[in-house]
């Protein structure tokens, strides 16, 4: 089966430096940039974001960056770095965001395959990553930084300040005031403007190369059918080398002209969130689950009346709150009316607290959210849909449109994007959104293009009667229990992870006999519940281990059991033992991505001998785990894990 919609109109305006002048000219006194510096929000409109993109490409250019050479950017979201982007692609050049809180082994080996001659960083703390690692980087010849605290003593001649790069910029600019113009001349669609490196959860990251055309076509896609305009406001602060936030703080904003708000600091987020009010909004799955989770231990403090009020509107949210989001007639007029009345005191206050008073449309990508998690947002008035996609495609391969929101699918093909399924059940993708290819891979491109344009995913899944997409799984992690049920633990653990108290689960069954799991307690919603019960602890490990949480996890799961048993398909696959693993699942440890991704082969083999006492009917086991922290330095975690049996339930069927 295979599902198209047809594309927007695409213009002349080609490429995201032609976009970036267009606005300078035709909206250069509105607001472009706004960064908290100080507790102050600073604005930068667009023809000023011009003039520094300009002044950047030119003192680029002096430095000696050229056509075709590659730009590593390193930091959080700052307005500098968002314009070194668009003043690398002026010259011809590519953008190659690194992700900002990997140590300096794992960026070795970007800055070697991409061949990176010129790094633009936010800080002293970047700095000093490069420093450690340039021996084992020969084409790294300069080195620039944005923020100058703590960089006075620094005195290679390679390091220098972006303040200067752009007094450079300024003068070559006035010299050759055609310089920039004929450079964007010469840009193409065609060309590769961003290069973004897989997560590489199998293996050695992909430099995936991306064209203007490409990010384009996919952001003007998504403009167009959520009739985004200038007058939107965005918080950038997701990765700069994820996939999600080009596409949103990046590829988008150029391309209908909102403005984009970059958080003073990662610790802020929340704060800058509410005082910007973003109409936009996007995040991964695991910020919501975050959030809910920040709400969850906020009730747990508040008082009786208080948590009965919440509960009791809560409850008339998740019975009809959707359904009004989505203008059904079905809704009753008493519900109706208890709805409006919950909005007052509860879900409007509540939407306030989350900084969410002004979505519009808000998204979630980058991995499947739980069915649980999606119906409380929008049950609360929050515009929360769905997107389906990969970097290989721009993140934009299905959207939900508004009124026909499923909450077990990603929704329809985008604008001018094909999906159809193959006879193995795999999701194949082919339009505009579709990359160029693997940087120095055609071994690999080959592997995942076929002749014919189609890209192969790797995720299993399968259209509705209604021409949704439903994602069941990575293909090869959907595997069978031995008596030949499909078990797809990513379905199983998304269920889990809706309960505020677990952070992370990874789901084992494949070939087994039974589902068992490893569970993440959430540190701080199980802190704060074992405080307000008088449970000491000394820290995660003692934590994790107490029978009092053992407990609380165990209702969790049976809860789960519950609903599974709802379900013909996974019915067999309810979870019948788990442990509590003595340490957080960490991408410092290669146990997850830096998207957070669960590296799932890794896990199971750095942790076989506690997945053999889950199978082999043990009540504990003992473990001791090399742990790395984040100045680079080693310990050790050992713990005694408990394991325990959970309760299952007999497979409900649905009356005929």
């Amino acid at each position: 089966m295979v599902a198209t919609q047809s594309g927007p109109n695409v213009g002349s305006l080609d490429t995201f430096p032609r976009l970036l002048l267009n606005h300078a000219r035709v909206r250069g006194d509105q607001p472009a940039t706004r960064e908290k510096d100080q507790g102050i929000w600073q604005t930068w409109t667009w023809a000023e974001v011009a003039h520094e993109v300009r002044a950047m490409a030119c003192g680029l250019a002096e430095l000696g960056f050229k056509r075709g050479d590659n730009l590593a950017i390193i930091g959080d979201n700052r307005p500098r770095l968002y314009w070194a982007m668009c003043a690398a692609q002026m010259l011809g050049g590519v953008a190659v965001p690194l992700y900002q809180d990997a140590v300096g082994a794992e960026m070795v080996f970007v800055l070697q395959d991409a061949e990176i001659h010129f790094a633009i960083v936010e800080d002293q703390e970047q700095i000093d990553k490069l420093l450690e690692v340039k021996d084992q980087c020969p084409h790294l010849q300069h080195i620039l930084y944005d923020d100058p605290r703590g960089m006075r003593h620094y005195t290679q001649t390679f390091i220098q300040g972006l303040d200067e790069v752009l007094a450079m910029g300024a003068i070559h600019d006035k010299n050759q005031p055609d310089f920039i113009s004929d450079e964007v001349a010469k840009g193409r669609s065609d060309d590769v403007g961003v290069m973004l490196y897989t997560s590489g959860t199998t293996g050695k990251p992909k430099g995936v190369c991306q064209t203007h055309a490409n990010f384009i076509a996919a952001a003007r896609s998504g403009v167009d059918f959520d009739h985004l305009t200038a007058a939107e406001d965005v918080l950038s602060y997701l990765p700069m080398a994820w996939v999600g936030d080009h596409l949103f703080s990046y590829c988008q904003a150029l391309v209908s002209g909102f403005t984009i708000n970059c958080p003073e600091s990662g610790d802020t987020v929340m704060t800058d969130l509410r005082e910007i009010g973003p109409t936009y909004y996007f995040a991964p799955p695991r910020v919501f689950e975050n959030l809910l989770t920040t709400v969850m231990i906020r009730m747990e403090d508040a008082s009786a009346i208080k948590r009965k009020l919440f509960q009791h509107f809560m409850t008339v949210a998740k019975r009809c709150g959707a359904d009004i989001l989505d203008g059904k007639s079905t809704v009753s007029a008493s519900d109706r009316l208890m709805y409006a009345l919950g909005n007052v005191l509860v879900y409007g206050p509540l939407r306030n607290v989350l900084g969410m008073s002004r979505i519009r449309v808000a998204y979630t990508a980058g991995a499947a959210i739980g069915p649980d998690l999606f119906r409380f947002y929008r049950s609360i008035g929050v515009n929360l849909k769905q997107l389906y996609g990969s970097t290989e495609t721009c993140a934009a391969v299905c959207l939900q449109p508004d009124r026909q929101i499923k909450f077990d699918s990603v929704g329809k093909p985008a604008p001018g994007v094909e999906v159809r399924i193959a006879p193995s059940g795999e999701v194949q993708v082919r339009g505009q959104i579709l990359f160029k290819e693997y940087y120095k891979r055609p071994d690999a491109t080959a592997e995942t293009m076929d002749p014919e344009g189609w890209f192969h995913t790797g995720d299993a899944g399968f259209f509705d009667d209604d021409g949704h997409l439903k994602i069941i799984d990575r293909a090869k992690d959907v595997g069978k229990l031995a008596n030949g049920a499909m078990f797809a633990p990513n379905y199983i653990e998304n269920k889990l992870k809706f309960f505020q108290h677990i952070k992370e689960a990874v789901c084992f069954g494949h070939d087994r006999g039974m589902v068992t799991a490893f569970i993440n307690i959430d540190m701080g919603a199980v802190g704060n519940w074992a405080e307000r019960r008088g449970i000491a602890y000394a820290g995660y490990t003692d934590l994790a281990q107490k029978p009092e949480v053992y407990e609380l996890i165990r209702e969790c799961v049976e809860q789960v059991n519950a609903e599974l048993s709802h379900d013909a398909m996974v019915a067999d696959t309810q979870v019948h033992r788990f442990l509590i693993l003595h340490k957080e699942l960490d991408p410092d440890d290669d146990e997850l991505t830096r998207t957070r991704k669960v590296r799932r082969g890794f896990v199971a083999e750095k942790y076989a001998v506690l997945i053999d006492a889950l199978y082999g009917g043990k009540q504990s086991q003992f473990i001791e785990t090399l742990v790395r922290f984040e100045d680079g330095r080693t310990g050790k975690v050992a713990a005694d894990l408990a394991i325990r049996d959970v309760k299952s339930f007999p497979a409900v069927r649905k009356a005929a």
